[in-house]
């Protein structure tokens, strides 16, 4: 297979990339429809959908934020003009930042059960469809991990084996989706504790296969801008199931 892989349509040449992550979106929103309707909601229609747009504006803020945070030498002077300030996005900025948008606006409504519970399978199917569009973009997008010699490196096409991150990650979410699962069976979680193993875990691998990747952190940080905000997002989980812990025993 010769990277990046495109899909031959008449004289249209369709990057697998966008189609997957097209796919992605399609399929997890159809997804937690399923879910929805087999599943009782104590959000009415009208709080999810303003729940659903605060996420949307959160999430679109934080991964272009944290995208740019990546680079900050070139934030003076950006590759390709002013179009880099809207392009450049993570994934890691988009769930904190939609993660914020949720909790403010839940405030706002007087939310105080889980919305992300409900959510969690179809942003690990959705993830999963993106990473592997990630992978078969090969150099263009970006995420590819650092040189190796283990025997599964992957050649994307400069002649250098390389570590296949997309896919590590793809293996992890479908570890945590089988652990959820697993756990599940046993008794129900409490209520918002799906999303917080979901969102804790899934900072907790990028915070470490960061260090696999040739993303270099900026001079005096020691850690790259995704790592410091897994950290945060880490941390303020850390408080939340200390909190926790301290309600137990009051």
């Amino acid at each position: 297979m010769s990277y990046p892989v495109h899909l031959t349509l008449g004289p249209l040449l369709v990057p697998v990339h966008l189609l997957l992550e097209v796919l992605a979106y399609s399929v997890g929103y159809r997804f937690y429809q399923h879910l929805r309707t087999r599943t009782p909601d104590p959000i009415s229609d009208e709080n999810r959908l303003w729940i659903f747009i605060g996420c949307a504006a959160g999430a679109l803020l934080g991964s272009r934020v944290l995208g740019l945070l990546e680079h900050p030498e070139l934030l003076l002077d950006p590759p390709g003009g002013w179009l880099y300030y809207f392009t450049n996005k993570t994934i890691v900025g988009g769930l904190l930042g939609g993660l914020v948008g949720v909790e403010l606006t839940k405030k706002r409504l007087g939310v105080t059960t889980s919305s992300g519970d409900l959510m969690v399978y179809p942003i690990l199917l959705a993830m999963c469809i993106g990473r592997l569009g990630c992978h078969l973009s090969g150099l263009e997008d970006g995420t590819y991990g650092t040189a190796t010699t283990l025997p599964w490196g992957f050649n994307f096409g400069d002649g250098v084996a390389r570590h296949p991150t997309n896919l590590y990650e793809i293996g992890w979410l479908l570890l945590t989706a089988a652990g959820l699962w697993l756990s599940e069976r046993r008794g129900p979680l409490p209520n918002g504790w799906r999303f917080r193993f979901f969102l804790a875990g899934y900072l907790l691998f990028r915070l470490l296969a960061e260090f696999l990747k040739p993303t270099p952190a900026p001079s005096g940080w020691g850690l790259t801008a995704i790592q410091w905000a897994c950290l945060a997002g880490l941390g303020y989980y850390g408080w939340l199931f200390a909190a926790d812990q301290r309600k137990a025993l009051s």
